[in-house]
């Protein structure tokens, strides 16, 4: 039997930027807040001198031990599923900050017509344009609704950017400066502006000058010492929450947190409100009750809809009849994203060993409805990027299409192109479809006897033409940049179940529809008042840049609507609105 504890204020599952924002922000505001976390204790100096590319590139030292617990997929409805065994197949950040930790620091806002894309959609193309059985839907939030969360959590996180000449209206602009422009994003920047384009400094989480934030949080100026994706920064120079939002919390008295504490049920009678967290201690195999007056989701995509699914807490999609809520929609960034070109120059160097997880430029012609769709066979956009992460010594072995594998041409030429190639890729957006859908799934279960979390997937149309169209717009830019020999990347013609990207999104999504959204514009169910899940889950689709500010910022969001329904004694923060439907 579960041990009782003590109740809380606040019980928050996951500890990255979702669940390390909303326990600030609430201990901040006087309520006891613990924090369940199910790896290790970790903090800057657990990454002093571990910048080892074997360990943490191809050993994939911080990401979570699928052993004992892992996803199955499949594509289709009438395939069963298959366990995903290897982290080179499948990465899940852990230990405390979670996936935050290793991100490498890219930071867009989503545009305008991201958050009302069905009706802008509809409104510029008319109906006929969206696909049938894409299920794209409106946020239930608006950009201009967005924007001061936004700037919280570039404040928070001290981003350093410039402006995109084409980007929406901010409030205010990014509190640093942008990282050094290097010869190779000069040279892409000046081949983009030859072309007509509005190419500008990729916003960055790795910090351009010392910087202390509005919490008296103090963060380093980046050493571009390359190691930051799939790393944590010793230097403390990457915004990440063991810098920022975890101390903070920490700093208040009022925040606990629990590391080896692995959540498996969220306690729920089917009265209409959530009672706490069922969790096991993975040190002594002991069960946990901890009772909270709030109950808070913030972990991984796939962590938020299960735990929902294995609790039985809402409507489970049901692709065959399209009703349901939990599991709707899955999107996300998958082998089709981050496809472009690769161009090897004859004539220029570059020390490409230089680098950090978002010193990059960018573009954004070609991002949401920046360009006329009305001749092309898909809908939506994404961004344009050339990123100088710093190679590591073992995964840079560049050669041109045609080299031999091995022998003397293949070590010719990777000497001779190792500072001699540039690799510009597209970012497309992702659509959701009637048949993607995550539930649980009927034959696998992991250590505890639950059932794993299956994802059903599968390319369409609309996904190989975005993203082949991002390839042909990659190869013009490389073409300028004056490369001798331009690889091209093809487009895969179904998905093959690497999720190596982490950018995973849907399932718990928002929306002003109970009938095809789980939660409100606070991140509120609409079944159980005192439950809220933060993070990309609540994404209806995924936009065509990088997720992490716009998860930062609905996390914001969601603590203002706690603190609201703390002070106010419960109830719904938003009223539902049976729309027309937008299923196609």
């Amino acid at each position: 039997m579960a041990k009782q504890l003590d109740k809380v204020d606040v019980v928050v599952v996951g500890t990255g930027w979702a669940g390390g924002i909303v326990s600030a922000e609430l201990a901040k505001a006087g309520k006891k807040v613990v924090a369940l976390e199910r790896g290790e204790y970790r903090n800057r100096q657990d990454y002093i001198g571990v910048k080892d590319e074997l360990r943490f590139t191809n050993r994939f030292e911080m990401m979570q031990n699928l052993s004992h617990e892992t996803i199955t997929s499949r594509n289709t409805l009438d395939e069963t599923a298959l366990p995903v065994r290897t982290r080179d197949e499948y990465m899940a950040g852990t230990d405390l900050g979670g996936g935050s930790v290793h991100w490498a620091g890219a930071t867009y806002r989503y545009w305008p017509y991201d958050f009302e894309i069905y009706s802008k959609t509809v409104e510029r193309y008319g109906k006929d344009k969206i696909p049938e059985g894409m299920t794209i839907q409106d946020w239930g939030i608006t950009y201009d609704e967005m924007d001061k969360y936004y700037t919280r959590f570039e404040k928070t996180a001290g981003i350093s950017g410039e402006e995109d000449p084409l980007g929406a209206k901010r409030s205010e602009g990014y509190p640093n400066p942008p990282l050094k422009e290097t010869p190779p994003l000069r040279l892409f920047k000046d081949a983009a502006k030859k072309l007509g384009y509005h190419p500008y400094q990729v916003a960055a989480g790795n910090l351009s000058q010392n910087y202390e934030n509005p919490d008296g949080e103090v963060l380093n100026a980046c050493m571009y010492c390359s190691y930051c994706t799939q790393y944590g920064c010793d230097f403390g120079a990457k915004s990440d929450p063991l810098v920022s939002v975890i101390p903070t919390a920490q700093k208040t008295g009022n925040f606990e947190v629990r590391t080896k504490a692995n959540a498996r049920r969220v306690l729920y009678d089917g009265g209409g409100k959530a009672n706490g967290i069922r969790y096991v201690d993975l040190d002594t195999g002991l069960e946990y009750d901890q009772p909270a007056d709030v109950v808070v989701l913030a972990g991984f995509t796939l962590t938020n809809n299960r735990l929902l699914m294995l609790s039985g807490i809402g409507e489970q999609y049901d692709p065959k009849t399209r009703k349901g809520v939990i599991g709707r929609n899955f999107n996300g960034q998958f082998n089709l994203t981050f496809r472009g070109a690769r161009g090897y120059f004859d004539d220029k160097k570059f020390n490409l060993y230089m680098g950090a997880g978002a010193l990059g430029a960018t573009l954004s012609d070609y991002a949401a409805d920046n360009f006329d769709h009305s001749d092309v066979d898909f809908i939506n956009g994404g961004g344009i990027e050339l990123r100088q992460y710093g190679d590591g010594a073992i995964a840079s072995n560049h050669v041109p299409d045609g080299t031999p594998k091995w022998g003397s041409e293949f070590k010719k030429n990777s000497v001779y192109y190792a500072y001699r190639n540039l690799y510009v890729w597209y970012t497309p957006a992702i659509m959701s479809w009637w048949h993607n859908y995550l539930d649980l799934d009927p034959t696998y279960k992991d250590d505890f006897n639950d059932p794993l979390i299956r994802i059903t997937n599968k390319y369409t149309d609309q996904d190989r033409n975005i993203a082949q169209f991002g390839v042909e717009k990659c190869t013009e830019i490389v073409k300028e940049m004056g490369a001798d020999i331009i690889d091209e990347d093809t487009i895969p013609e179904e998905f093959d179940h690497i999720y190596q990207g982490g950018h995973y999104a849907g399932g718990v999504i928002m929306g002003e529809d109970p009938e095809t959204s789980a939660v409100n514009n606070y991140l509120q169910m609409w079944d159980v008042e005192n439950l809220f899940v933060v993070g990309g889950s609540a994404f209806p689709q995924f936009a065509g840049h990088h997720p992490t500010s716009t998860i930062g910022a609905l996390a914001y969001r969601a603590a203002e609507g706690i603190e609201k329904y703390l002070n106010n004694g419960g109830g719904k923060l938003v009223s539902a609105k049976q729309k027309d439907s937008q299923l196609s």
